[in-house]
């Protein structure tokens, strides 16, 4: 079996570590593996299939050799994929630099495979918010076709790096102690509280994240006109994001034919049965690949709606398990620009 030089990008923040942990765990056939970070983390120690691999700082030539390099986002992406591609790498990138360049492929595995084919060096991997949607939306849209989605999230602190997390943990023993903790990560204190404010407010009074939603699902599903309007939420869970959706068909969908095909489309899970308090939640979701769905009913003020409640693992398949399947698609199609 051919193995493959890779470069882990950001290899010391939260989504570069589930990177390495998902490489390992799905036995991707990693030849030499590189791990970059910035000068900060120049020399901690990462450890890989049993091995210790001491963090580099991130530079132009550090991408010699290298076949395919995953950048777990940030300002790394703006400043080093060009460098990655013009080296001979194929380029996974988890920021938003190049999502919404028409040159640029964005795919989820489960949705357009196919997308992979035409890249020229970069695939972008998308928003956690907007893949743990689309892998719900995608099935509904093939069985009934969708006219509109009203999308509310609940993202977890993780979903704001390292930093994020220990801001809300501190933050809550601070509270609890009867002491003062600075919001520092977050505009407002995130312990006991929820901020209707993910990234920068833009047009409309829309938040980036907000128009990533929007904009990201209609690239992903082909479906350039598609009605989405999307309200992003903080709130105090360590990890995974969960989101309330409204979904109105052109065909009719119930419910019990809704739960049937999203329970058949793969990486997602059904967990639905009120009666005996069995639906999605972040703690069980967490450390999973899968998209979980439940509190699948009906919407009687239209004719054809449907509400759905959606929990994924944002560190996961909502960045690095969706990345690395990227990687196994290039792989299996031998998708390297260098050998076509």
């Amino acid at each position: 079996m051919s193995s493959y030089n890779v470069a882990v990008v950001g290899a010391s923040g939260a989504v570069g570590q589930e990177l390495l942990r998902v490489l390992e765990e799905r036995n991707f056939p990693v030849g030499e593996l590189k791990c970059l970070a910035t000068s900060r983390s120049r020399g901690k120690e990462m450890r890989f299939r049993g091995r210790v691999h001491q963090v580099e700082e991130t530079r132009p030539d550090s991408f010699a050799g290298v076949d395919i390099a995953l950048f777990a986002g940030g300002a790394a992406s703006a400043e080093f994929a060009a460098a990655a591609v013009e080296r001979g790498a194929v380029v996974i990138d988890n920021s938003s630099y190049f999502r919404l360049d028409p040159r640029v492929p964005l795919v989820v595995p489960e949705i357009n495979p196919q997308d992979v084919a035409w890249h020229s060096g970069i695939i972008a991997n998308p928003n956690c918010s907007t893949i743990i949607m689309v892998m719900v939306l995608a099935p509904l849209h093939r069985a009934a076709g969708i006219k509109r989605v009203v999308v509310s999230t609940y993202q977890a602190v993780s979903g704001a790096g390292a930093e994020g997390l220990t801001e809300l943990r501190n933050q809550t023993e601070a509270v609890l102690a009867g002491r003062h903790y600075p919001a520092r990560v977050f505009p407002y204190q995130i312990a006991f509280n929820l901020i209707p404010h993910i990234d920068v407010f833009q047009e409309k009074g829309y938040t980036k994240e907000e128009w990533k939603m929007v904009l990201e699902t209609r690239k992903i599903m082909h479906e350039p006109e598609m009605r989405i309007t999307a309200t992003t939420v903080r709130v105090p869970v360590m990890r995974s994001h969960s989101e309330s959706l409204n979904v109105e068909t052109a065909a009719r969908l119930d419910a019990a034919a809704a739960r049937k095909v999203l329970a058949e489309f793969p990486g997602v899970v059904v967990a639905d049965d009120p009666a005996e308090k069995v639906y999605p939640m972040p703690l069980p979701a967490s450390e999973r690949d899968e998209v979980f769905v439940g509190r699948v009913r009906e919407d009687p003020t239209v004719e054809s709606g449907l509400n759905l409640w959606v929990v994924g693992d944002q560190l996961r398949k909502g960045a690095a398990t969706n990345a690395v399947q990227i990687a196994e698609l290039v792989v299996s199609g031998n998708h390297f620009p260098s050998r076509r």
